[in-house]
C-alpha cells in the first residue's frame, strides 16, 4: 500500500482559519451582556480568537505574498510620499493656502501655518472628485453584492470601509496617493488588548468599547466568510487579502475621518472621506467647514487667527471625550463639551413606581434615562434635577405634583419645595457620585501620577488613563458642587 499523502500545511492553516472565523462569528452573534463582568469575559474569548486569526492570516499572507503594496513598516509617511500626495491634490484642483503638511509631536500629520492666517481665511479646498464617498464605493463594490448583503445597504460607514479596502487592494487606484499618507495603524479601541481595555474598569466608556469591538469582529467574520465562499470580482480581489488587521484599519480610517457631504443629486447627505482636510487635528472652536454646491467642493476656513509656524486646527463638533476615545482614538483634556452620562431609573420593586412614572411622563422624562454631567458652574441640568426630585418624593408629594398644573416647575432651580426633600435630593446624588468614583481601580491623583511617572506604559494604556482622568474630573467637579448644596 502506498503512503497516505499529507495535506499541504497551507491547506491545514486555511481550514483552521475558517473554523476560527466560524467560532468568532458564533460568539459575536450572541446577545450583548448587560453585566460588565460577563461582557469582559466574552471579550477575552473574542480576543483569543482574534489573536489566533491574525496569526494564521499573517502566515498565509507570507506564503502567498499577498501583503498589500501600501503596507509599510514606517510609522509616518516620508517626504516623498507626502510630496506625491500634494502633487496629486494640486493636479485635481485642491488648494492648501498659506499652509503645509507637517509632523507634530503627539499627533500624526497635521496642517502647519507657513504665514499668519487671519480668521475666516479660506485655507483648504477639496473638489468632490478627490473624495471617497458612499457613491464611489457603490461603483467599486459589485452592484449584485450590495443588493445581496443587507449590511452594505443599511450601514453606509461599512460600505465606505469596504470601498476603501477595494481601492487599497486595486493596482493603480486613483486614490493611491491619498491611501499612502493615511496612518498605518490607529489608537481606536479596535487596537486595544484585553489588558489595555481593563484599564477602563469602572468607566461607562468600557461598556461602549466592548460593544464596538464585538460589532466590528462580527462584521469581519461575516465578510471573511462571504469573500471566501462565493465568486465575483470583488470576492476574488478580497480573498487572501481581507484580514482582521486590514478591516480594523479600514473601519478606523472611516471612523476617525468621515464627514457628511451632499449626494450628487443633492437629495441626501452621505458619508465621505475628504483628503487633505482630514489631516487637520481638533481644538475647541466653531465649525468652519462647509460644502459649496455651486463649485462642487468642500471649503475650510480658519475659525480663528493662526500665527506662522502654529498648527492649524479645526473643530470636529460638540462631542464628548467618550466619543473621541471610541471613534477617533484620542482624548482632548480641554474639551469644553465633555460630558459624563449618569444612568438612573425607577425600580419595578419601588412601591411608588407607578406614581413616579406618571409624574415623569408629565415632564417627558423616561423612567430609565442617562443624564449629562458637565464641567460647568451648574453641572446638574434641569431633567436630572426633576428626576431626582421625583425619585425622592413620598406618596403625598407625588400626588400633589401629578394633579398640579405647574408640574414643569419641578425642572426649575427656584421651585418651592420642602427643604427636607431638597436635602434628600442632594444627599442621594452625593452618594451616587461617590460610588461612581469609588468604582474605578484608582483615584484621580494616582492616575495623574501614572501619566507623569509611569514607565513602560503602552500608548493605549496612557489613552485609557487619560479617558478615566477626564471622567473623574467631571465627577469630582459635580461632587464638589453637590456637597455645597447639601451644606446650604
Amino acid at each position: 500500500m502506498g503512503k497516505k499523502q499529507k495535506k499541504p500545511k497551507s491547506l491545514n492553516e486555511e481550514k483552521e482559519l475558517a473554523e476560527t472565523v466560524d467560532n468568532l462569528l458564533a460568539i459575536t452573534t450572541l446577545p450583548i451582556q448587560n453585566n460588565i463582568v460577563q461582557a469582559l469575559e466574552c471579550q477575552k474569548k473574542i480576543s483569543s480568537l482574534l489573536v489566533r486569526t491574525q496569526f494564521l492570516e499573517d502566515k498565509l499572507l507570507k506564503k502567498q505574498n499577498k501583503f498589500s503594496k501600501n503596507d509599510s513598516k514606517t510609522v509616518h509617511p516620508d517626504k516623498t510620499t507626502i510630496d506625491t500626495f500634494l502633487k496629486w491634490l494640486k493636479e485635481h484642483g485642491a488648494e492648501l493656502n498659506g499652509c503645509s503638511v507637517a509632523h507634530f509631536e503627539g499627533y500624526d500629520l497635521g496642517i502647519k501655518a507657513e504665514q499668519d492666517i487671519p480668521q475666516s481665511s479660506l485655507v483648504i479646498v477639496v473638489p468632490r472628485e478627490l473624495m471617497i464617498s458612499v457613491e464611489t464605493a457603490q461603483k467599486g463594490v459589485a452592484e449584485d453584492l450590495i443588493e445581496k448583503v443587507e449590511i452594505l445597504k443599511s450601514m453606509p460607514n461599512v460600505l465606505l470601509a469596504i470601498g476603501l479596502l477595494i481601492e487599497k487592494f486595486t493596482d493603480n487606484s486613483f486614490w493611491k496617493p491619498y491611501i499612502d499618507v493615511l496612518p498605518k495603524t490607529y489608537h481606536t479601541v479596535l487596537y486595544f488588548t484585553i489588558n489595555e481595555l481593563e484599564e477602563l474598569k469602572g468607566s461607562p466608556t468600557l461598556e461602549v468599547a466592548l460593544k464596538q469591538i464585538k460589532s466590528i469582529a462580527r462584521q469581519y467574520a461575516y465578510f471573511h466568510r462571504l469573500f471566501n465562499r462565493s465568486e465575483n470580482s470583488v470576492n476574488q480581489l478580497m480573498r487572501g487579502r481581507f484580514t482582521f488587521n486590514e478591516y480594523c484599519w479600514a473601519v478606523s480610517t472611516v471612523m476617525t475621518r468621515q464627514n457628511m457631504i451632499p449626494s450628487s443629486d443633492g437629495s441626501a447627505m452621505i458619508n465621505a472621506l475628504i483628503p487633505l482636510w482630514d489631516l487637520c487635528n481638533h481644538s475647541n472652536g466653531t465649525i468652519s467647514t462647509a460644502y459649496n454646491p455651486e463649485l462642487n467642493r468642500s471649503e475650510c476656513l480658519a475659525f480663528k487667527d493662526f500665527k506662522a509656524n502654529e498648527q492649524l486646527f479645526i473643530f470636529y463638533g460638540a462631542r464628548t471625550n467618550a466619543d473621541f476615545f471610541i471613534h477617533n482614538g484620542f482624548v482632548y483634556e480641554e474639551n469644553e463639551n465633555d460630558t459624563y452620562w449618569i444612568r438612573l431609573g425607577i425600580s419595578k420593586s419601588d412601591p411608588l413606581e407607578e406614581q413616579r412614572r406618571k409624574l415623569l411622563e408629565k415632564l417627558k422624562i423616561f423612567h430609565l434615562s442617562e443624564f449629562p454631567i458637565k464641567a460647568q458652574s451648574f453641572p446638574v441640568n434641569e431633567c436630572l434635577l426633576g428626576f431626582l426630585r421625583i425619585f425622592q418624593m413620598d406618596s403625598d408629594q407625588l400626588n400633589h405634583w401629578i394633579n398640579s398644573d405647574r408640574t414643569a416647575d419641578l425642572l426649575h432651580w427656584e421651585c418651592a419645595l420642602d427643604t427636607s426633600l431638597e436635602i434628600k435630593v442632594w444627599t442621594f446624588l452625593k452618594t451616587r457620585l461617590s460610588l461612581l468614583l469609588a468604582s474605578y481601580k484608582t483615584k484621580l491623583e494616582e492616575d495623574e501620577k501614572l501619566l507623569l511617572h509611569g514607565q513602560n506604559l503602552s500608548e493605549n494604556t496612557k489613552l485609557a488613563i487619560r479617558m478615566r482622568i477626564t471622567e473623574k474630573r467631571l465627577l469630582r467637579g459635580c461632587l464638589e458642587y453637590v456637597e455645597q448644596m447639601v451644606k446650604k
